[in-house]
This record gives C-alpha cells, structure tokens and sequence, in this order.
C-alpha cells in the first residue's frame, strides 16, 4: 500500500505464521490504511484467513500455531506480552463466514458486548443497540421484533446483525472473512452497500474469493498465493496494471 504513515493503522513487519511445521505465513509486510476497505485475495488455503485473524490475534486459539515478526496496530506490537487481548479484540472487531448470531433475541445479541463490558443502564443499552443496527442497515427491518430470536431472521438479516453486533463495541477496525459467501445476491449486494458505508467510521479488511466483488467494494488490494503476498496496491492499479505475471492470471480467472 503506498499510503502515507501517518494513515496506517496497522504495519506488518517479516511476519512468519506456522501450523506445527506447516508454514502458513512467509515474510509478510504490508500496512493497512485507516478508513478504506482492503482486500485479501488469493486462491483457497493461500493464506488470507490465516492472515486476517493474525490482526486480532485469533489465531492464539488455535494449538501448535506460532508467529515471529510485528503486528503494529497504532505502532504498538500487538504480539508484545503487555498486549490487553480482549481490549484488542473489541478494537478489531470480527465478522465471519457464517453468520454466527447467539440463540437469543435480537436485542440481546446486540446488547451482548456492551453488557459483557458493564453496562447496565437501560437506556443507555437501548440507544447502543438501536444506534448499531440503524449502522448496519438492519433497523428498519427488526424494530417491531426486537424481542425476536435472531435464528428467525434470514441469511443476510443474521449477518448484518453479526455486524451491529461488532459495531455495538465500538471498534476501529471490522475484520471480515468472506462474510458473503453464504448468502444469494440480493442478501450480497445489501452487504456491499453496507461496506461502503461504514468505511466512513471503520476500517474494513475482508477476504474474498469473489474478484467482481473486491472490484466493487475495495480500496486496495493484496493477493496472496501459498502464504505469499505476491503483490499489493490500489484496486485500480491492480485490476488494470498488475505488475506480476501470477496476479494477472488470478485476476483473469486463469487460475484459483
């Protein structure tokens, strides 16, 4: 990303990631700018979820996997032992694949986080929960049915409230892995809208296997190819002019 420093949010420095001895992550380094939507892309198992959950240290969940190099989110390390990780998580807050509510009333799933953090006022509750959903494009659909279970709601209802619920946390960052790839076009294209919409407050990093989609929503662009970035740039640039031969054979659907 050829962004100016004082608009990263995030520096990746020589980052190496491993599965045990599976090396999932090679040199990565590359730097996240504030308030755009970067996208990861890349054929499946090169690397892009692995790298997505090392910005919100996801990946401390899961056995036999290490890391070396820097994560600089603000320019402090995030691997460094003082690292506050559920602090960190509410900053970088996450989106997944399948939409993920809680088995309990709309209200309540946005009202989680908030309430997790020690917030009993009710009022105060009901304007945090009212403010995240009208932010995800979800409360004119659900205000006459808070109450609710939110496994009532459709694919792409679920997954916007995925998203007021991070939102409800107030983060800085929205992390999202593919987070449409389980819903049909019209749930897609309300998502899509939504992204360029909270670019606005948030900075939005999300993988894609879809090309036509990181075209339309994205700012930059990282490709990524057996846990390699092999290039990365702005979205134009990279979709016109891509300057190596692997990227321009993804690009074109050659492969992937």
């Amino acid at each position: 990303m050829d962004a100016i420093k004082g608009n990263n949010i995030f520096e990746v420095k020589d980052l190496n990631l491993r599965y045990g001895s599976m090396e999932a992550l090679k040199n990565i380094n590359f730097s996240i700018e504030k308030n755009k939507v970067t996208a990861l892309i890349g054929p499946s198992g090169c690397g892009k979820s692995s790298f997505i959950r090392v910005l919100n240290r996801m990946n401390d969940l899961i056995q036999d996997c290490s890391i070396t190099g820097k994560v600089l989110y603000h320019e402090e390390d995030i691997y460094a032992q003082k690292t506050d990780v559920i602090d960190l998580r509410r900053k970088v807050g996450m989106v997944f694949q399948k939409p993920n509510p809680f088995p309990m009333s709309i209200f309540d799933n946005v009202a989680y986080g908030p309430r997790c953090q020690g917030m009993k006022d009710k009022k105060m509750l009901r304007d945090v929960v009212k403010k995240s959903l009208v932010d995800a494009a979800l409360w004119d659909e659900v205000k006459d049915r808070m109450k609710s279970n939110a496994l009532e709601l459709s694919g792409g209802q679920q997954q916007r409230l995925c998203i007021a619920r991070a939102i409800a946390m107030e983060p800085e960052v929205i992390l999202m892995d593919e987070p449409t790839s389980a819903l049909d076009p019209i749930a897609t294209a309300k998502i899509e809208e939504l992204i360029d919409e909270l670019k606005k407050k948030y900075t939005i990093v999300i993988v894609t296997h879809n090309m036509q989609q990181a075209a339309r929503i994205s700012d930059s662009i990282v490709f990524f190819l057996m846990g390699e970035i092999i290039e990365s740039g702005n979205t134009n640039d990279m979709l016109s002019n891509p300057k190596d031969k692997r990227t321009e054979n993804y690009i074109t659907g050659r492969f992937g």
